[in-house]
């Protein structure tokens, strides 16, 4: 016996059901096809800088103070590896980001993750999930982060507008304080004499110490601002 033709409006029916299946598909894969992959190197060790005057030996990222910007937009995937090369322990805080079921890359030393000893690396993968804006990251371990530390600016997803009125230009400002010692030697004399930290020298814009103090840099960047 003869098989009974499909009618043809159900055949139209459901290809239209397939092809609005596969668009929603589709719309919902564009986002994640969109983000990136991104990979950093952070090699941190000692690192001649003259402030004040004085030259320094002090531990940083790249031989940069501050350390590097990570620029990247909501829903990149970041895989950052911190290569040790100093004496000091250290581990690294990505300050503000909300580490959904991905403690273990936040970064407190003792905390989530053993520190990394000199000679060591750590590969720190998360996901950017949902967050906008500027941030911060900065050494975990003892007082590093004096010297250990840079901006992490979170874009909007590619396509999706500021909230606000996209800025004409932008550059990260960080503040920061400077001793004339080692931040180490000045944590670990608090702790023996029981009394607080010695103050710092100066605090710093950008790891300048200002127009008024010696030794200052000559650059600097004029910021309009429009009320």
């Amino acid at each position: 016996m003869a098989g009974m033709a499909r009618p043809a409006g159900l055949s139209m029916k459901l290809c239209s059901c397939a092809a609005l299946l596969l668009l929603v598909v589709s719309c919902s894969l564009l986002p994640s096809a969109l983000a990136e992959k991104r990979f950093y190197e952070f090699v941190v060790k000692e690192t001649p800088v003259k402030r004040l005057c004085m030259t320094q030996h002090v531990i940083t990222v790249n031989d940069m103070f501050p350390g590097p910007t990570i620029e990247v937009y909501n829903g990149d995937t970041l895989a950052i590896k911190a290569i040790n090369h100093a004496q000091y322990n250290v581990t690294l805080h990505w300050h503000g980001l909300r580490q959904m079921r991905n403690g273990w890359a936040d970064g407190p030393e003792f905390v989530t993750q053993c520190p990394i000893p000199p000679g060591g690396s750590y590969t720190y993968r998360f996901t950017i999930q949902n967050q906008e804006g500027t941030l911060w990251w900065h050494a975990h371990s003892s007082w590093l982060r004096a010297t250990v530390h840079g901006a992490l600016i979170i874009h909007p997803k590619p396509g999706v507008p500021y909230p606000y009125p996209k800025p004409h230009s932008e550059f990260p400002v960080i503040l920061a304080e400077w001793w004339k010692r080692d931040p180490i030697a000045v944590l670990r004399q608090s702790r023996i004499t029981g009394a607080p930290p010695n103050i710092s020298d100066t605090f710093m814009i950008n790891g300048q110490p200002g127009d008024f103090l010696p030794c200052s840099s000559q650059s600097d960047n004029d910021l309009h601002i429009m009320m």
